[in-house]
Order: structure tokens, then sequence, then C-alpha cells
């Protein structure tokens, strides 16, 4: 079984300073491959839960091939007319 690593956020840290708070930008994106996280996204999305619209306007980082393939997927899904 895979090592989880996801992580309880338990609210921001007590810190003072631009500097810090530049930092903290940095601390607070995770690396992780996308299949320790695609098994729970696409659950709640299949069960409509209301947290991942929460997210809806965060920018992810993913890879381009992984855009590419995506996007011929997309071309490829649509319903015909």
């Amino acid at each position: 079984m895979p090592h989880n690593r996801l992580r309880i956020y338990c609210g921001p840290e007590e810190q003072a300073g631009t500097a810090l708070q530049e930092s903290d930008d940095a601390q607070n994106t995770v690396t992780l491959p996308l299949a320790e996280i695609f098994p729970m996204l696409a659950d709640a999305l299949v069960n409509q839960r209301c947290w991942p619209q929460d997210f809806a306007d965060d920018e992810v980082t993913i890879s381009s091939d992984l855009y590419e393939v995506i996007l011929a997927y997309e071309h490829h899904h649509r319903p015909s007319a």
C-alpha cells in the first residue's frame, strides 16, 4: 500500500514579515503523483461532494505530456451533433 503523503491543514502559523510570507507560499505547495489524489478526487466528483467546488478556481501545474493527452481526449470525446 503506498505511503499517504496528504496532510491535515490546521490553519495559518503565527509569522510576521513579508519575507516569511513569501516563503510560506513555497511551503504551501505539495508535489505528488496524480495517482495519489486521483481516486479521492474522482470519488468526490462522482458523488457530487461540495469540497471540489471550493478549489475550482485554484491553479494546478501539470506536465505538458498530460496536458496534450487531456486536449486529445477532449477533442475525441466530444459528443456527435
